[in-house]
C-alpha cells in the first residue's frame, strides 16, 4: 500500500513539475511575442515615415516641374508624374513586402488577418488558402483558431490569406495584394490632395 502512495506522490510531482514547465514556456513565449511586437512598431513607423518622405520629395520635385503652368496639358503631365511617383513608391513597398522575413512579426500579422476574416465572414468555420511561402506561418498559428483549416491548395500572391467559409457561401480576400489594392485609391487621393492635384 505504501508503494502505491509513493508512486502516486511521484506521479503527482512529475505532473506538477511538467505543468509548471509548460506554463512557464507559454508565458515566456507570450512575453517574447509582445517584446517582438513592441520592438517592431518603431521600425515599421520609421519605414512608413521614409516612404512618405520619399513620396513627398518625389512629389515636391514633380510640383516644381509643373509650377507656373495652368493649362490642361500641364495638369495632365502633373497627374501622370504623380501617378508615376506613386507607382514607384508602391513598387518599392511591394518589393520589400515580397522579400520580408516570414517570422516573428509576420506570424502576428497572419493572426490578425485570420481574425479579421472570421469577423467579416461571421464564422470561425473557415478554409484558409495562401501562397507556398506563407504556408508554414499560417499552419503555425492555425491552432489558435478553432474551426479553421488550411487548404492543401496554394495560389500566387505577395502574402496573406484567402478565406472561404466551409459551407462555400462566403469568401474574403485578405491577401496583402488585395489589401494594397484596396488602399491604393485612398493613398493616391491623399497624396494628390496634399499637392493640390485633383484625381
Amino acid at each position: 500500500m505504501a508503494s502505491n502512495s509513493a508512486l502516486e506522490s511521484t506521479i503527482d510531482k512529475i505532473l506538477k513539475d511538467t505543468e509548471q514547465g509548460i506554463l512557464a514556456n507559454i508565458k515566456s513565449g507570450l512575453d517574447d511575442s509582445q517584446q517582438n511586437l513592441d520592438a517592431a512598431i518603431p521600425r515599421l513607423e520609421s519605414e512608413y515615415d521614409k516612404i512618405i518622405s520619399d513620396g513627398k520629395k518625389e512629389a515636391d520635385k514633380i510640383e516644381k516641374q509643373i509650377t507656373g503652368s495652368s493649362d490642361i496639358e500641364a495638369r495632365n503631365k502633373q497627374l501622370m508624374a504623380l501617378e508615376e511617383a506613386v507607382d514607384k513608391v508602391f513598387s518599392t513597398a511591394l518589393d520589400q513586402i515580397a522579400n520580408a522575413d516570414r517570422s516573428g512579426d509576420y506570424s502576428n500579422l497572419i493572426k490578425t488577418l485570420i481574425g479579421e476574416a472570421t469577423q467579416i465572414l461571421g464564422t470561425s468555420e473557415i478554409l484558409i488558402s495562401t501562397n507556398t511561402k506563407d504556408r508554414d506561418v499560417v499552419q503555425s498559428v492555425l491552432s489558435q483558431f478553432t474551426g479553421a483549416e488550411l487548404s492543401s491548395e496554394t495560389f500566387d500572391c505577395l502574402g496573406g490569406i484567402m478565406v472561404k467559409s466551409k459551407d462555400g457561401t462566403m469568401t474574403f480576400d485578405n491577401t496583402l495584394d488585395a489589401r494594397i489594392e484596396r488602399l491604393k485609391p485612398l493613398i493616391r487621393k491623399e497624396i494628390a490632395a496634399k499637392f493640390g492635384v485633383g484625381i
